[in-house]
Order: structure tokens, then sequence, then C-alpha cells
């Protein structure tokens, strides 16, 4: 990466992947559900994924916005 950025194409950018991540999350998660009763196997792989991303979603908010989240959440 050699362009050179301000702040606030760094902070889009990072808001940008913040979004992208919760959606992320939201579609594994919701995917987990969906192949809970048919493919067990399938479902604990797409819950992994969803937790995945959530983590990847909890650390760019925590850039966005430090100190406003719970130290456990």
């Amino acid at each position: 990466m050699t362009d050179v950025v301000d702040s606030d194409e760094l902070l889009r950018r990072i808001q940008r992947a913040r979004s992208w991540a919760g959606r992320e999350e939201q579609t594994w998660k919701a995917r987990g559900e969906e192949l809970r009763t048919g493919d067990p196997d399938g479902a604990r792989d797409a819950e992994l994924r969803g937790r995945t991303y959530e983590a990847v979603r909890k650390a760019l908010d925590e850039i966005v916005t430090p100190g406003v989240h719970d130290a456990d959440g």
C-alpha cells in the first residue's frame, strides 16, 4: 500500500470494513441457524465463521469509538 491517506479517509475505510464484517456476521449466523437440524457440521462451521466476523466487527468498533464497549462483551 503506497497511497498516503488522511485520517478522514482512514476512518471511512475502517467504517466500511466494520459494516462489511457486520453483514458477514449476520449472514453466517443466519446460515448456521438454517443448517442446525439438517447439517450439524455445517451449522458449527457457519457459527464459527459468524463468531469470527463478530470479533473483527467488535475490534473495528473499538477503533472507531474507543472505550464505549464493555471489556467482557
